[in-house]
């Protein structure tokens, strides 16, 4: 998790650095004056420090969300083989059943992994003949209802130093 902090306050650091760079002096001075680059993790899960590897993805919709174990799944649909080892499908099947996790990762690694898809989910719900192109769908819908039942927001939304600022009543 150390190294997930420590990439997306680089991350924040070059966004600024790039936006201070459009600006004129003055503008500059008063936006690097307002304050230093938020620390998105402060309020994170206790649950994603002990994890063995957090997934980060920003979604232009849903916003800025941490996966736990990301990376076993994302090793998954790079091979299928791994299927074979339920250790790896649990992760999945918890990241159908887990109400507070959106479609967004998993289709995410179906885009990713088009070769994998198809053969993890075969052997997650012993269906031989599924298609992700055909049947992933219809698959989230059915295990992600919720979300598909509201209009999505950002779980987590990165406002820029001088919004933070007058949402806290500054000017």
């Amino acid at each position: 998790m150390v190294e997930v902090h420590d990439k997306l306050r680089e991350h924040y650091r070059r966004r600024q650095c790039k936006a201070l760079a459009g600006l004129d002096d003055k503008a500059a001075k008063r936006v690097a004056a307002a304050g230093t680059t938020p620390d998105v993790l402060a309020d994170m899960p206790e649950s994603l420090w002990d994890a063995e590897t957090v997934g980060v993805i920003y979604d232009e919709v849903e916003g800025l969300n941490f996966y736990r174990d990301f990376g076993r799944l994302d090793a998954l649909f790079a091979d299928p083989a791994l299927a074979g080892d339920r250790t790896y499908l649990a992760v999945l099947r918890g990241y159908l059943r887990d109400d507070s996790v959106s479609a967004l990762p998993i289709r995410r690694l179906a885009e990713r992994h088009r070769d994998g898809v198809d053969p993890v989910f075969r052997k997650l719900l012993g269906k031989p003949g599924f298609c992700w192109e055909r049947d992933g769908e219809d698959l989230l819908r059915r295990r992600k209802k919720e979300f598909f039942d509201r209009a999505s927001t950002p779980g987590i939304s990165v406002v820029g130093a001088r919004l933070a600022e007058l949402l806290r009543g500054g000017r």
